[in-house]
């Protein structure tokens, strides 16, 4: 009579790995033809989101026309014009540190009036109920309706504005406030002159 021998501890590692692999493989292939199958609705939903946040920042859009884009990072100025083809102004896309996280927005800008004309928060982690007030407080956002760049934007404490240039800051959330301010100053410093060239030269009349 012949007996089996056990399987041996060698045996049973490799068939364990041999199990593990195949389940890691299996598992590569799901989540690659999941990202395959939703990516384009994902970036779909991206253009559209992004579309709406720059008709937002540029009340009277009908049209958007992106006009410049960063060699170093991929961000895209765009330009906003009405329904006669007139540019009412551009769309900028800025961040910068906040209070808990990186803070990402978009603004708008006419070049006319050197005026801020919209501001969207994009992207924040910023404290719950108080620094992410930013993107929802309607006073701080009317800041941002009628706000001059000149000579530069400026924080100040709620209630003390008294110049177009001056922003008045969120009461318990002045560090987010501020880096609102400095993250607007930033995306101006860089795109202020390109876009200035850009309409001198007849690109966006």
């Amino acid at each position: 009579m012949i007996t089996a021998k056990p399987a041996t501890a060698h045996t049973s590692t490799l068939r364990l790995a041999g199990s593990l692999a195949v389940a890691g493989l299996l598992s590569g292939l799901i989540l690659v033809w999941a990202y395959l199958a939703t990516a384009p609705r994902i970036e779909q939903n991206h253009r559209e989101a992004l579309a709406a946040a720059v008709t937002r920042v540029l009340p009277g859009t009908v049209r958007i026309e992106p006009t410049l884009t960063s060699t170093d990072d991929g961000q895209v100025v765009f330009a906003g014009r009405d329904a006669a083809g007139n540019l009412v102004g551009y769309a900028i896309p800025a961040d910068g540190p906040g209070y808990m996280d990186r803070v990402s927005l978009l603004f708008g800008y006419d070049p006319a009036r050197q005026r801020i004309i919209g501001m969207e928060v994009l992207d924040s982690r910023e404290t719950p109920g108080l620094g992410d007030r930013i993107a929802t407080d309607p006073h701080f956002r009317a800041n941002f309706t009628e706000l001059a760049v000149d000579p530069r934007i400026v924080p100040v404490k709620r209630g003390d504005k008294t110049a177009a240039h001056e922003v008045d800051c969120i009461t318990g959330a002045t560090i987010s406030s501020e880096a609102v301010v400095a993250i607007l100053n930033r995306g101006l410093q860089r795109w202020r002159a390109e876009i200035d060239a850009t309409i001198s030269t007849g690109g966006s009349p």
